[in-house]
């Protein structure tokens, strides 16, 4: 959610934001919203009026009755009463349209970055590097269920039955090499300076509203029926929540988390071949990064987060890229957000395993998440990225380390976490 103050000082800003965003549906959101708060402003103003009125007859009162000016007295008493029934018409009127504009704000998209390609969707993001060297073997690389099968990894007709499609049964060696990566991935931030958490899994309707648009929340939650109470999709929206109407320490800022969590997500629509398997799911499991900071110290955060997820991969012998995403991709929260894509050495192309997002004081004004120092109180900058998802990483990982026999190298950095397992041979 964008400052007010902007909105009353630079319309024509907020419209081109909204333009470059290709959103032209909400071009009108910015007048109902300039006409909502021009109306709750006067009612404010009428109502502080009528206060200090109050206060003035109330004192009339009192001199009148010392001077048993009785009559008049009950003249002004009556013009109190009536003042009284008033401001209480303006309180619930400022109530309800205080809503509507919260409501209509709440719509209108955070600015973007001048770094950020306009572009409609994603296929206009624009690669800005690449690390390791991508490369395509010599032998044919089968679809990654196959190898997965071969492996006695997975198991998704008995998923279908117990859950439905888009789920799944990880078994023996993958299911523990699932594991590894996790762990690792949780070391590996924690290295880095960042305190491990592991958050509620739920989160009531407050957070969610506070965390992502209503388009986002719509198209991903899942709803517990006969509660206030929704599944996580990522462990940021917990974690970010955990801050809502909290006001920080500046000298405790910056704030490094990493956290684990199931994520749980409706996935709609139909998805190719190449989104099937394990690559799209309901349900999946997911080490994140947060951070909450300063505004003049999250462009220096957003570089090094993403910068971490890649020297992971890197360390896994994953090629990867760095994908800017353009303003047609961007939800309505982002000010700026990349993807970090993996090679796939069968499809000969990268795809997504990673994103990482500046949302700078868009999140925290929805939540309420201020920090004070000796300047004053502000709102705070909020971060997130994804470390690693093993279930579409398993993907890449299994593709980058596959022999023509169908056995599967374990890079080094994995070996601690798999009893020191360096390969892992079909058993189909």
């Amino acid at each position: 959610m964008i400052d007010i103050a902007i909105l009353r000082s630079e319309p024509d800003r907020v419209r081109k934001n909204i333009e470059k965003k290709f959103q032209h549906q909400k071009l009108p959101l910015v007048d109902e919203a300039l006409a909502l708060d021009e109306k709750r402003r006067a009612l404010q103003t009428e109502g502080d009026s009528l206060r200090a009125s109050r206060n003035a007859l109330s004192k009339r009162i009192g001199a009148l009755m010392r001077e048993k000016k009785t009559e008049e007295a009950e003249a002004v008493k009556a013009q109190v009463n009536a003042d009284a029934a008033r401001l209480a018409e303006i309180e619930t009127e400022a109530e309800e349209v205080g809503a509507r504009l919260k409501a209509v704000m709440m719509r209108i998209p955070n600015f973007i970055s001048d770094e950020t390609p306009v572009g409609k969707d994603d296929g206009e993001n624009v690669e800005r590097q690449r690390f390791l060297e991508p490369k395509v073997p010599d032998f044919e690389v089968p679809y990654h269920l196959d190898i997965l099968e071969r492996l006695a990894g997975i198991d998704l007709d008995s998923a279908r039955r117990t859950s439905g499609q888009g789920f799944y049964y990880l078994t023996g060696d993958i299911a523990r090499l699932h594991s590894a990566v996790l762990a690792y991935a949780r070391d590996f931030m924690i290295g880095k300076g960042f305190t491990y958490c592991i958050p509620p899994f739920m989160i009531r309707s407050d957070v969610v509203s506070g965390v992502m648009s209503f388009e986002e929340m719509e198209g991903m939650m899942y709803k517990i029926e006969g509660e206030d109470l929704y599944l996580i999709g990522t462990s940021e929206h917990s974690m970010i929540g955990r801050f809502m109407n909290t006001t920080l320490e500046e000298k405790r800022l910056p704030l490094t988390l990493t956290s684990y969590s199931p994520c749980f997500r409706k996935e709609k629509g139909a998805h190719g071949i190449e989104e099937r398997g394990i690559y799209r799911i309901h349900q999946f499991e997911k080490q994140e990064m947060i951070v909450i900071c300063k505004p003049e110290e999250s462009e220096l955060w957003y570089d090094r987060m993403w910068h971490y997820t890649v020297e992971l991969f890197v360390s896994m012998g994953i090629p990867v890229r760095q994908l800017e995403c353009c303003s047609g991709d961007l939800a309505d929260l982002k000010y700026r957000s990349c993807d970090v894509e993996a090679w796939s050495p069968r499809q000969k192309k990268y795809f997504e395993v990673g994103s990482c997002s500046n949302l700078t004081d868009a999140q925290a004004r929805r939540l309420g998440i201020r920090y004070k120092g000796e300047k004053g109180s502000a709102f705070a900058h909020t971060l997130n990225n994804t470390v690693v998802a093993p279930p579409r990483m398993l993907i890449a990982f299994l593709e980058n380390h596959l022999h023509e026999d169908g056995s599967v190298d374990i890079p080094e950095v994995l070996r601690p976490y798999m009893g020191g397992t360096e390969k892992l041979v079909p058993k189909q």
